[in-house]
């Protein structure tokens, strides 16, 4: 699927589908969406209430890789580790990800963010001694892990181009994944998404959405 350059709000790129109309990451802005929903009201959040406990997170979506970047760099500023799990049917090329500007805006060397890339599949590896991820390979159906992690960062495509990815069968295998007291995050505030969320036991709130969106949703395993 054809895949073009598309610079966002706060200057950080994303990739384009023309086909869909869809960006990965919010054209108001990649770092700024990803930092507001994932780190402050998920990563952060769930720090708040266990502040001394290793997090295992699973990112559904790896995608850019984004998201797993500003949580290992974030690593410099907590005392727990973090076991990073990041499923992806579809990975991007290397030759896809070298475009996007991550490093230069965030101030890093390109290897460290290109590293989580490059790492290989279906295998963990340490990144650093607060950092270990995991990529898998496969569809979000596919996924069976049980009782295992403590926060989900859920960045599928929207509702309006993967509508199957929005429902009750899979929030299900996500509710299934987390641990008692996890946290499920993502920027989407769609009725039909937080209805399939309660459905399957989440107690699920709204909260203030990243920039050019109004609201994101938080759902807890009880």
């Amino acid at each position: 699927m054809k895949k073009t350059l598309f610079k966002t709000g706060d200057g950080s790129y994303t990739l384009h589908i023309p086909e869909w109309g869809e960006q990965y990451h919010s054209k108001h802005g990649a770092i700024a969406e990803a930092r507001h929903v994932f780190l402050k009201e998920g990563l952060y959040h769930w720090l708040q209430i266990n502040p001394l406990e290793d997090i295992s997170i699973l990112e559904i979506g790896f995608g850019t890789g984004l998201n797993a970047l500003l949580t290992y760099l974030e690593t410099d500023n907590i005392a727990v580790r973090i076991n990073y799990t990041g499923v992806e049917a579809y990975p991007l090329k290397i030759e896809e990800v070298e475009k996007l500007n991550y490093s230069e805006l965030l101030n890093i060397s390109n290897e460290k963010f290109l590293q989580l890339h490059s790492s290989p599949w279906e295998k963990k590896v340490t990144v650093s001694s607060k950092f270990q991820l995991t990529k898998e390979q496969k569809r979000f159906l596919e996924i069976s892990t049980k009782n295992s992690f403590n926060l989900i960062y859920f960045d599928a495509f929207g509702i309006r181009v993967q509508p199957e990815l929005w429902t009750e069968t899979i929030f299900k295998i996500m509710y299934n994944a987390l641990q008692k007291d996890g946290y499920l995050v993502t920027y989407a505030a769609n009725g039909n998404a937080r209805r399939a969320m309660q459905a399957v036991g989440f107690t699920v709130e709204r909260l203030p959405g990243p920039p050019g969106k109004k609201e994101m949703l938080r759902a807890k395993k009880i």
